[in-house]
């Protein structure tokens, strides 16, 4: 099969065009990189700053679209594939639609149906917007919500629902809203008629995983748009009211405003992360670690096990969005080092079980091979 994967997030596409390639398949990866992290790419289509920047990449986008044309897939990232305007996306995608054979839409990031199906029904014991019965929602998630639900990002995100041949959920959250949306594709079928579930793909090192030795060494990486959102603001307290109750026991790395190169040093040295506390599952920078030996701290719900079908490999430590809560897991992390040893073996066994990147790759081209027929 030809196979276009268009947009990056986290090295998604990246990662499954290897898996791909492996397995014998012609993939195009047209991306900016995912801006600061700068994956790999075949076709830049990074957008600089300015007027020059804006030329730059208006030239290199119509000399690229003709070789976008005559691929068996086509596989956008989100409904907002490119550094574009949502308002000029409907014209790109109607000629990815046009020129090729069937698209394939990714539920992996913000889009109109996560905001709509929260900010509408409590189906969830939280989220992003609220944690049991009261209300939670920080002002970066304010203004993405409007965006998403009230401005054209939210149309786009529906034309393109509607009209792609299938829509994979990479995540529990985000196949959720799609699976119990009302929405409609161009046939009159419910839009979970061609909803797919798929895990993030990760290839795994060729390293042996490092055990503890001394202070476990709990990392962080702060975003100060995110942090309330991703609630780092929470972890990030107890982390440091933990050191400062176990200094001989517990190190805190603190990524904030470091280049990626940086950032993944200092994750590689570290034993424990802390990552998000508003998810059901583990998002891709905690798989990174888990598939490094690292002991994810974050979302781990039964809902997310259960949609993998995995009944026997659960190592990440799940947290309840509370400081409490993160504190008594933490805590105990740095208590037992040899606890900590053990979740480091599993972390990368359960990647090996449900995220390898050949194993993914093959899921992918199963359900290719059915669009096609």
């Amino acid at each position: 099969m030809r196979i276009l994967l268009l947009g990056e997030y986290s090295n998604v596409h990246n990662t499954l065009a290897r898996g791909l390639r492996e397995l014998g398949h012609e993939v195009t990866v047209a991306s900016n990189g995912d801006f600061w992290r700068d994956y790999s790419r075949d076709i830049n289509l990074a957008r600089e700053m300015g007027i020059a920047g804006t030329v730059s990449f208006l030239y290199r986008l119509l000399l690229a679209l003709p070789k976008m044309r005559g691929y068996d897939i086509v596989q956008l990232i989100n409904p907002v594939f490119l550094e574009l305007k949502a308002e000029r996306l409907y014209r790109v995608f109607d000629y990815l639609k046009r020129h090729n054979g069937k698209v394939v839409l990714l539920a992996a990031g913000d889009d109109y149906y996560y905001p709509e199906l929260h900010t509408r029904r409590k189906v969830m014991r939280y989220s992003d917007f609220y944690i049991g019965d009261e209300e939670h929602c920080c002002d970066f998630v304010r203004a993405q919500t409007r965006e998403w639900l009230y401005g054209e990002k939210g149309r786009l995100t529906r034309y393109v629902a509607k009209r792609c041949d299938a829509i994979v959920a990479c995540a529990y959250e985000y196949w959720l809203p799609y699976n119990l949306s009302g929405d409609t594709s161009l046939n009159g079928e419910r839009l979970n008629r061609k909803l797919y579930s798929i895990p993030f793909a990760y290839s795994i090192p060729d390293k042996p995983v490092r055990r503890v030795e001394g202070k476990v060494r709990v990392f962080i990486g702060i975003s100060r748009e995110r942090s309330e959102m991703k609630g780092t603001d929470i972890m990030l307290q107890a982390a440091r009211d933990l050191q400062r109750l176990y200094p001989d026991r517990m190190e805190l790395l603190v990524a904030n405003g470091v280049s990626f190169n940086e950032y993944s040093r200092m994750m590689d040295s570290s034993d424990v992360l802390l990552d998000q506390i508003y998810s059901y599952g583990p998002g891709m920078n905690a798989l990174l670690a888990m598939s490094k030996g690292i002991v994810a701290v974050s979302g781990a719900e039964p809902e997310h096990y259960e949609q993998l079908g995995e009944n026997e490999v659960r190592p990440i430590v799940n947290v309840y969005p509370s400081y409490e809560d993160v504190y008594r897991n933490l805590e105990k992390l740095i208590l037992n080092p040899e606890l900590v040893n053990r979740l480091k073996l599993q972390s990368r066994e359960y990647v090996a079980r449900n995220h390898e990147y050949i194993r993914v790759s093959r899921q992918y081209v199963e359900l290719y091979s059915k669009l096609l027929g």
